[in-house]
């Protein structure tokens, strides 16, 4: 089995946990949340929006199984959301504070020594950021305008070390990520 096939898989645990555990979370006011699995990276909805996206455009990779245990986290997910739409707007724009700022460091780093170290990680950010104005882009949420605006100059400074290459996450995983909208998986920094 590949490495993109046991990453999705992983996802998909990663996924159920976190939709497991979404309705606490959205009560609460925590931005990080510590899943009950130690093993499990921390319930954020960018972490969880950013694995829905590509497990679901990529969902013929996945065994029957595995399949059901998405659906199942997929509709745990969309019922924790019902009657929060505030709730969640105010969360998401938290966190694309903190995405925001963490992308800015990363590319502010960047500026300062142009070779791209872990640019497949740091990229996640990327991502998650990405993942979350889609989630707001969608009724009945709104997107605070100043948002938009912050990621065109993010993009642009990124775009004067850019140089265009090969997909830098796993090749199974292209399909989930067309180079129009994703122009930052293809290719690194330097």
């Amino acid at each position: 089995m590949s490495e993109g096939i046991e990453k999705l898989q992983r996802d998909v645990e990663i996924l159920a946990a976190m939709a497991n555990e979404m309705e606490e979370y959205l009560r609460s006011d925590v931005l990080f949340w510590h899943i009950m699995d130690a093993t499990m990276p921390r319930l954020t909805l960018g972490g969880y929006l950013m694995r829905q996206h590509r497990l679901l455009a990529l969902e013929d990779l996945l065994d029957e199984a595995t399949r059901g245990v998405l659906e199942t986290a997929v509709i745990q997910y969309n019922q924790a959301l019902v009657e929060k739409i505030v709730r969640l707007e105010q969360k998401i724009h938290r966190e694309l504070e903190a995405r925001l700022r963490q992308w800015s460091e990363y590319l502010r780093d960047l500026s300062k020594d142009k070779r791209a170290a872990n640019y497949a990680a740091m990229v996640e950010t990327r991502a998650m950021i990405e993942a979350l104005v889609g989630q707001l882009e969608l009724p009945p949420y709104q997107l605070d305008t100043r948002v938009p605006q912050q990621i065109v100059l993010l993009d642009n400074n990124l775009r004067r070390y850019w140089r265009r290459g090969d997909f830098v996450w796993p090749p199974e995983w292209q399909p989930a990520y067309p180079e129009s909208v994703y122009w930052w998986l293809y290719g690194t920094p330097g």
